[in-house]
């Protein structure tokens, strides 16, 4: 029997220090989703699609100066989303959260976008794009529980042919190694295995948490075709984009080595991935309550927060509902 249990949220929040807060815009069909640690995190993140979309990832480069980060954003609308990151920037600063310098208060505040901007719903915002609205009330609603599926960044996503959506996940080691993922999928490669209702994630299910229909009954071989044509009609229409954190105590070289383990969780639940038309980007933060013992240790964690990645990707698109054009998992029969 497995030593490794969800946390009792099965949710990112299930590590000690985080909270997470979502807002949407119903008739945009989008939304942002912020996560917010209780004090500044290190942090750290790996980059594996051909179009991605980000915002002081440089930063976080174990050769540059920022030590810790105050947020990090996950959001759609493409570019225009990198505007949530400034309504949170804004919000955490009126709070006096950020990098201190004499009296200068600055939050550091990482990003990640989806595209979401053909997949439906009502984009003739003009010259005031909602997204620092949406960074501002996601900043400012942070807790620790949080739904599931058209949520926050996962409103307008979709997966494949499927609906995408706002997925979460944790494990937690009895000795105390807290690990938790979160997922926004707008993939374009696909989340469950050809002609079935079985996600590629199937064998990391935990307590039946996207469906329990355990292992799919193959009577030949896979089908090793691609799932689509080679590229989109609009390539850099899609990306997934992560965030993975852990209570161990890492420096900016283990949470990337974490960030870039936690990445393959990617690749056991979607299929194809990091593809030219997706910006797939990972973030890793480490709140720092527990001590990094050894390397075994350090390899652990990033051996969970992969695991807890793909279950989160599963998640997302199990609790997903049909919007527009994309049918819910649910709807699969």
């Amino acid at each position: 029997m497995s030593r490794l249990k969800p946390g009792p949220r099965n949710l990112i929040t299930d590590v000690d220090g985080i909270r997470v807060g979502n807002a949407v815009d119903a008739k945009a069909w989008s939304g942002s989703t912020v996560v917010v640690p209780d004090e500044r995190a290190v942090a750290a993140a790996e980059v594996r699609g051909g179009a991605p979309g980000t915002r002081d990832i440089n930063a976080l480069d174990p050769s540059c100066r920022v030590d810790a980060v105050d947020a990090i954003v996950l959001s759609g609308g493409s570019m225009f989303g990198i505007d949530a990151a400034a309504g949170a920037t804004n919000v955490l600063a009126a709070m006096g959260r950020g990098y201190k310098i004499n009296t200068a208060v600055v939050p550091i505040v990482p990003a990640a976008i989806l595209f979401d901007l053909i997949n439906g719903g009502d984009k003739s915002w003009g010259e005031d794009p909602p997204y620092r609205r949406l960074g501002a009330e996601a900043t400012r609603s942070i807790g620790l529980d949080f739904p599931l599926g058209n949520v926050g960044a996962g409103l307008g996503a979709k997966a494949g042919k499927l609906k995408g959506g706002l997925g979460s996940a944790s494990l937690v080691s009895p000795d105390g190694v807290q690990v938790g993922a979160l997922v926004a999928v707008n993939s374009w490669g696909e989340t469950v295995m050809p002609g079935s209702r079985h996600f590629w994630a199937w064998a990391f299910e935990q307590d039946g948490e996207f469906g329990g229909l355990g292992a799919p009954a193959l009577t030949g071989s896979l089908d090793l075709e691609m799932p689509h044509p080679p590229l989109p009609p609009s390539p850099a229409a899609n990306t997934t984009i992560a965030i993975v954190a852990t209570n161990v105590k890492l420096d900016k070289g283990e949470a990337r080595r974490m960030a870039l383990m936690a990445d393959d969780g990617l690749a056991r639940a979607i299929r194809p991935v990091h593809t030219p038309a997706d910006g797939d980007t990972v973030f890793a933060l480490s709140t720092g309550k527990v001590p990094l013992a050894d390397l075994p240790m350090l390899t652990l964690v990033g051996h969970m927060a992969a695991d807890c990645l793909s279950r989160a990707v599963a998640r997302a698109v199990y609790h997903a509902e049909t919007l527009g054009r994309f049918p819910g998992w649910k709807s699969l029969r």
